[in-house]
């Protein structure tokens, strides 16, 4: 299988940094039928922590989050790759970026008996040139 790579839209939002409030949040979501790709979640600060949401559907997400009063972020754009399992996979996204003198802000992947994902931030000017050395 050939690695999937494109161009997502995502949203944070920050919420009390204590137990539940990911629940609380995701269930809203989960309520409303909205698909999401990717959540990471980390402290953000003196008792927050930050979620941030790559939904499948951006549009529906941002409805469900103003009908749920979940105050999120402006849309913003991340890298989502999809593959095959395999050793190597996030070095050979990193080195394509590396080759191409863009930094990465953050990145978050996993793999499963299906396959592989990774989500990579780079700064918002340096965006379009990420997709291109990607090939997204």
């Amino acid at each position: 299988m050939a690695d999937k790579i494109r161009r997502v839209d995502y949203f944070y939002t920050e919420v009390p940094d204590q137990p539940g409030e990911g629940s609380r949040v995701l269930q809203k979501f989960k309520e409303a039928g909205v698909n999401l790709l990717s959540i990471t979640a980390f402290p953000s600060g003196a008792n927050k922590s930050q979620i941030d949401f790559v939904p499948e559907n951006a549009d529906a997400f941002a409805k469900a989050a103003k009908t749920a009063g979940v105050t999120v972020s402006t849309k913003k754009q991340a890298l989502f790759i999809q593959g095959a399992d395999r050793v190597g996979a996030a070095a050979e996204v990193f080195k394509k970026l590396a080759d191409a003198k863009l930094n990465v802000r953050a990145a978050n992947a996993c793999s499963s008996e299906r396959g592989f994902g990774l989500i990579v931030w780079v700064k918002p000017e340096d965006f379009q040139a990420a997709a291109r050395a990607l090939g997204a």
